[in-house]
């Protein structure tokens, strides 16, 4: 087996409880340890940064000191793990301007005019992308098209460069019982074995 280093970014905006998410990463990081590749965890919730607030600051302006270590980890990464609840259709805010911050021109693309045929920079890298909702997984994948998840697949991740991309979507995690809940553990803890 090839070992291999994956950054886990653990997306649950709440760092003031433990939540569905964080059980599932720390799956996924179990699995991953035993069978020997190499973790270093991102957890957005507990990092202080300012939201980017015109295309001048994301261009032009440093990186925030706090992130510094998160974006080399995520440079470091072969393989990356995101989790995080989908909130009012998306991702949490605070992931989201996560990603705004550390996903510069520079580092994740091109320098100079950003579009469709900047080089990317963040090729030959992995992701898997984990996503708790209430909503029935198969509502927000057919119904609502994954429009958000597909957003963040392609506008973000893929604009670097970051393929393959896979996903799991979790839903109905409020009424599932404790028996689905582990076999999703337990299949977070596979994907964690196999990298993937």
């Amino acid at each position: 087996m090839m070992y291999r280093r994956i950054a886990i970014v653990q997306g649950h905006p709440d760092r003031s409880a433990r939540h569905f998410c964080h059980a599932l990463a720390e799956e996924y990081v179990r699995g991953a340890e035993d069978a020997g590749h190499d973790i270093q965890l991102i957890d957005v919730a507990r990092l202080e940064f300012p939201f980017l607030r015109s295309q001048r600051a994301w261009e032009d302006q440093a990186l925030p000191s706090s992130l510094k270590v998160a974006q080399t980890t995520l440079a470091w990464a072969e393989h990356w793990l995101v989790v995080f609840p989908l909130w009012m259709g998306d991702m949490p805010a605070i992931l989201k301007a996560f990603f705004e911050q550390v996903l510069r021109p520079g580092f994740a693309f091109g320098a100079g005019a950003p579009g469709p045929f900047s080089e990317k920079l963040l090729k030959g890298k992995s992701a898997r992308i984990v996503v708790t909702m209430g909503m029935p997984a198969v509502v927000y994948r057919w119904y609502f098209r994954a429009h958000s998840l597909k957003s963040l697949e392609r506008n973000i991740l893929g604009f670097c460069g970051v393929a393959p991309i896979d996903e799991t979507l979790i839903g109905t995690v409020e009424e599932e019982g404790r028996a689905t809940h582990e076999k999703w553990l337990s299949q977070l803890r596979k994907l964690g074995r196999d990298a993937r």
